[in-house]
């Protein structure tokens, strides 16, 4: 298995096994807290080689920089199937978020895990921007 792409980004859309995404981010910049992001879109590509055919189980976090949940975890499953010429397959996952709250400025982390093992991490900066007067 090969997590080929994971990201947070504006939007994404599957067409025809094709991932299509839209304006990749890792920082959100606010006047205010705690600030909701009104919609992002979390991307995931993973390729399963023939030995890997089948279910396999996908978990989301969320969470800030004390490891604390920033919203609850995100479970579900992606059926891998193999076509017969096919040595290996690739999987896309699309999770649309609405309204994700961001308590305070700071790093927070979306974590992947696979079948019970942590794959990857992304970090995602928020900051606070003084407002002149």
């Amino acid at each position: 298995m090969d997590v080929e792409i994971f990201t947070l980004c504006d939007a994404a859309t599957e067409t025809a096994g094709k991932l299509n995404i839209l304006g990749t981010f890792d920082r959100i910049i606010t006047r205010q807290l705690p600030t909701i992001h009104p919609h992002c879109a979390i991307a995931l590509r993973v390729r399963f080689d023939r030995i890997e055919e089948g279910e396999h189980r996908v978990k989301i976090n969320l969470v800030d920089d004390d490891g604390q949940s920033v919203f609850p975890g995100l479970d579900g499953n992606i059926s891998v199937k193999m076509p017969p010429e096919g040595m290996s397959v690739c999987a896309n996952l699309i999770l649309n978020l609405n309204g994700l709250k961001f308590p305070k400025p700071g790093q927070y982390a979306i974590d992947l895990a696979i079948d019970g093992r942590q794959e990857k991490s992304l970090p995602v900066f928020v900051a606070l921007i003084e407002q002149k007067s």
